[in-house]
């Protein structure tokens, strides 16, 4: 088990999580991910870490409650234990050796670039995050983020805050030599829509491009080969193999497809769920 120390409201859909768990904390590294599980018989599901402190002995999880799972787990305070908690897996992302990275995060895939700017800010690196979400409203870590990067672009598609408009078009902005400037690697976290519209955009100027894959995943260790994505033209388990990619090689087609399989069962989930939150009988 894992005891929760701390958890807030970022949006009305989203809950920022501070989790005990020494033994994760001290070998993880941006780009991975854990397994959790919230109640026995209950599906496994992979969240992106967002930060570790190695000296605390803490992760920071943001997660988003869109279905059952995730729902249970918003329903969890401080106190809380997560029954299971597992990592960190997949492999660490490739940094690039020098230059200016770009951080493009979409909705609570913002969170998941934290530790990863950190990281490249410590190594004296340049940084700019765009990130963006539909409204003010829904934007994550904004301060968080300000506090580690070089430059933070806020996009909103009503304009309530920042650009007007989506990450892909600010980002396109900035490699033309917009603001902060061309960044030479670019690394997109957040829903798969928006992942291949980085993709595109940044293909035709060539600018080396990595996304952050979440398909489907049972066990995240490579044994269900459930999460397999199509890369370069090869078979590839995001769990072992990622989860980060080149962009440019995903085939987001086929990934898109097979992350809506399963999509009656969950919205049947989530509405059971619902249900019984309303009865009182969880």
């Amino acid at each position: 088990m894992a005891r929760i120390l701390e958890t807030r409201p970022l949006t009305p859909v989203t809950r920022y999580f501070l989790i005990d768990a020494p033994l994760i904390a001290a070998s993880a590294q941006p780009g991975q991910f854990v397994m959790l599980r919230v109640r026995e018989g209950g599906e496994r599901i992979p969240i992106t870490i967002a930060d570790f402190d190695r000296k605390a002995g803490t992760l920071t999880l943001v997660i988003q409650a869109v279905g059952a799972t995730t729902k249970r787990v918003c329903e969890l305070g401080a106190g809380d234990d997560i029954l299971d908690l597992v990592g960190p897996l997949g492999s660490p992302i490739e940094l690039p050796e020098h230059g200016h990275v770009c951080g493009v995060g979409g909705g609570f895939g913002s969170a998941a670039l934290l530790c990863l700017m950190r990281e490249l800010a410590a190594r004296g690196d340049r940084t700019t995050a765009i990130i963006g979400a539909r409204n003010k409203e829904l934007l994550i870590l904004a301060d968080e983020l300000r506090s580690v990067c070089d430059d933070v672009e806020v996009c909103t598609d009503d304009g309530s805050e920042g650009f007007k408009g989506f990450v892909t078009q600010r980002l396109a902005q900035l490699i033309d030599g917009d603001g902060p400037g061309r960044p030479d690697y670019v690394v997109a976290i957040g829903p798969m829509a928006m992942m291949r519209a980085v993709a595109e955009t940044t293909r035709a100027p060539a600018v080396k491009t990595l996304v952050s894959m979440d398909p489907l995943m049972v066990d995240g260790t490579g044994m269900c080969g459930g999460c397999r994505v199509i890369v370069g033209g090869q078979s590839k388990f995001a769990c072992v193999d990622g989860p980060c990619f080149d962009a440019h090689e995903v085939d987001f087609e086929i990934a898109m497809r097979r992350n809506k399989a399963y999509a009656k069962q969950e919205r049947s989930a989530s509405d059971r769920f619902d249900c019984m939150k309303s009865k009182g009988a969880m």
